[in-house]
This record gives C-alpha cells, sequence and structure tokens, in this order.
C-alpha cells in the first residue's frame, strides 16, 4: 500500500476529505457572521442555533409535509432567513448604537432559549435523515472513495461562498450595504431603505446558517445541540480570517478544515484544539486577522 510520511495514502485522503467537508461548513457559516458582523457590528452568538434551525426545518419538510432534500435547500433557509428579520426587527434593531456587548449578550441568551426549547421537545438523540436518491453512492477515485453527497456539499458551499463575496463585493448593491455601514445617513439621503437593507443582511446572514443546517443533515444527525460546539470552532475561524472579512472568512474556513483534518492523521490528539492554538497565534501576531483591516 502506498504510504505518505509513513501514513496510508487512502487514510490520509480520507482525512483531508473529512477536513474539507469541516471546512465547507466553517466556511459557510463565518461567512454569515462575517456579513452579520462586518454590515451591521452585530456578535450574532444565535448563529449556531439558526444552523440546528435549519437542519431541524429540513427534517419536518421532509417527515411532515413530504418535501424532499431539494425543497429543503430552498424552502429551509428563507424559514430560518424569516425568523432572523423577525428576531433582527423585535431585539436587535434596538441595540446598534450601543456597545458590541449588548449584541453578544442578546443573542447568546436568545441561542440558548433555542436550543433549550428543541431539547425539551426532541431530546437531546439525533433524528435521522437520508442522502437524496440522487446523490446516493460514490466514486473510486483508485487512491479514495468519494463519496457523491460529500462531493456535492464541498462544491455547493464554494460556489455559494464565493457567489455571496462576489455580490458584496464587486456589485452595486454590495457598494450600498458597505456604504451604509460607513455611511448611512448619506445612502440614505439617495433614497436607499437603510433599516430595510439592515434587516434584508442580517436576514441573509442567518439563511446562510439555515443552508448550513440542510446540507449538514444527511451528514450530522438532526439534533438541538449539533450548533452548540460547532459555533465555538466557527467563532474561531472568523477571528483568525478578520472579523468581518468576507473572503478571510471563506479561506479560513476551507483552509482550517483542511488542517483540523491533517491534524488527524499526523497528531490526532491536537485535532480538537489546532485551530485555537492557531487563532492564539495569529491573534499575538496579526490581531486584526489574517484578512482583515486595521
Amino acid at each position: 500500500m502506498t504510504e505518505i510520511f509513513g501514513v496510508p495514502v487512502q487514510a490520509l485522503f480520507g482525512q483531508l476529505l473529512i477536513g474539507l467537508i469541516n471546512g465547507s461548513f466553517y466556511a459557510l457559516l463565518s461567512l454569515g457572521l462575517a456579513v452579520i458582523f462586518g454590515l451591521l457590528n452585530i456578535i450574532n452568538f444565535t448563529h449556531g442555533a439558526q444552523y440546528m434551525m435549519g437542519a431541524f426545518a429540513a427534517y419536518f419538510l421532509l417527515n411532515k409535509l413530504g418535501l424532499n432534500y431539494w425543497w429543503a435547500l430552498v424552502l429551509a433557509p428563507l424559514a430560518v432567513g424569516a425568523s432572523g428579520v423577525i428576531v433582527e426587527r423585535l431585539m436587535i434593531s434596538r441595540l446598534y448604537k450601543l456597545d458590541h456587548l449588548y449584541g453578544l449578550l442578546l443573542t447568546f441568551g436568545l441561542a440558548l432559549v433555542f436550543q433549550g426549547a428543541f431539547r425539551h421537545e426532541f431530546g437531546s438523540a439525533g433524528l435521522p435523515y437520508n442522502i437524496p436518491a440522487s446523490l446516493e453512492g460514490g466514486r473510486n477515485l483508485g487512491f479514495m472513495f468519494l463519496p457523491n453527497y460529500r462531493a456535492w456539499v464541498i462544491v455547493a458551499s464554494l460556489g455559494v461562498c464565493l457567489a455571496t463575496w462576489f455580490v458584496i463585493e464587486r456589485t452595486k448593491l454590495g457598494a450600498y450595504l458597505r456604504a451604509a455601514t460607513e455611511n448611512p445617513a448619506m445612502v440614505q439621503a439617495f433614497g436607499v431603505n437603510v433599516p430595510r437593507m439592515i434587516t434584508l443582511t442580517y436576514g441573509f446572514g442567518v439563511a446562510l446558517a439555515g443552508l448550513a443546517g440542510v446540507m449538514a443533515a444527511p451528514i450530522y444527525q438532526v439534533n438541538p445541540l449539533m450548533g452548540a460546539d460547532t459555533i465555538i470552532v466557527v467563532f474561531a475561524v472568523v477571528v483568525i480570517g478578520g472579523m468581518g472579512s468576507i473572503m478571510g472568512a471563506i479561506v479560513t474556513g476551507f483552509g482550517l478544515g483542511v488542517i483540523e483534518g491533517l491534524t488527524k492523521v499526523f497528531y490526532p490528539e491536537a485535532s480538537n484544539t489546532v485551530i485555537f492554538v492557531i487563532m492564539a497565534i495569529v491573534l499575538m501576531i496579526r490581531p486584526q486577522g489574517l484578512f482583515g483591516s486595521r
């Protein structure tokens, strides 16, 4: 059997694939956080719970309404995004002129409420969600077996991330969003409804979390605590990439997923902490993050 650095090639590429899968979710979730913080200056601790809500929405659509995975990819993010719009209008919008700490405490409390409500209703046991029939099976690449669904997750996540980056950084809509962050009064003078734009931006960031939840449902079992552990890692990814940096969220999300996967091969004991070690090093050398601006 072929080996690389003493590790069987199938084991190495298998862990690399797992790292890319995890990186796909890190990138999607950190992208949503970066959009919300970069354009609204809100640290959204509810993101993990909204990721979980996306997975549960897909589960309900399939088991209660008979709508399959492809419908869930559209409807679940819209439903989660709509719930985010309601939360933003009723609660978060009142905190924009206050210190970041108030938004953090509010969203942290909301996350605990959402997780507690779902755990009370469904328990902590995972609920199964089957891979769609069209994406079952996989391909033998010779050096490894590549499941079709996992390949779809990587490609779809990368596509969504790059499309979001393009809209925010290269279009007139993105220019309005960035200008509204810097000088809302001036943008409003041009006839743009800034409060509505801010609300829809928050809803979009939340919808990205819901989309990640739908895509995660067939890989990880659907359970109320699925976002609790993930969100801690995702915040580390955002800090490393740079708070509010769109490209930083994408690159560091995928990159750190790969590093985490390779660490499981070469030094398994450090696989759960390697991202936080990197975060500490980055904060000491470049506090604004790898892609952040001063």
